[in-house]
């Protein structure tokens, strides 16, 4: 179970007295509290520009919003996890139950990936982000070849070699 508390920004980094309620409640029944600012929320999503947007949650105290926060323990929770496909025309996110093996993850994106399943190549994101292209990753020695019983990990980036 998880408890939303909608506060105002004067609650947003301290507890009041009702929301220092819900989480006793919470604690003794081993269940999540969560508390964000509604009409905050509200403003952040009026801007366009991620920098303003940036610089309006450090001005607040935040570094970043409750939808993303809330996203994450709500994911956490569910036991759901992200894998990557990455293309020339697209980069795309799919979401998957943690334990789930390379031929199911490739279900997810076409029931055909999984029936005809050979090999996944596999990196991790964080290991993008740190070389910054998918040959320096190779080169790094951090992209793999995985099997049918590769247990996919949160954050890899994947593609599905096949054949129907």
């Amino acid at each position: 179970m998880l408890y939303l508390c909608n506060v105002d920004e004067a609650n947003i980094s301290a507890d009041n007295d009702h929301i220092k309620k819900v989480r006793e409640y919470a604690q003794r029944n081993n269940e999540e509290v969560f508390k964000l600012c509604g009409k905050l929320e509200a403003e952040v999503a009026n801007f366009s520009n991620a920098e303003e947007r940036k610089q309006f949650l450090a001005e607040m105290g935040l570094e970043t919003t409750g939808l993303s926060q809330l996203t994450t323990i709500a994911y956490r929770m569910l036991g759901l996890r992200t894998y990557f496909t990455v293309g020339e025309k697209e980069v795309r996110a799919w979401t998957f139950e943690q334990g789930i093996k390379a031929p199911e993850a490739a279900g997810i994106i076409h029931s055909d990936f999984q029936k005809g399943f050979i090999r996944a190549e596999v990196f991790h994101c964080e290991d993008l982000f740190k070389y910054g292209s998918e040959a320096k990753v190779k080169e790094a020695g951090k992209f793999r070849l995985e099997g049918k019983e590769y247990v996919v990990q949160d954050g890899d980036i994947m593609h599905f070699r096949f054949n129907v």
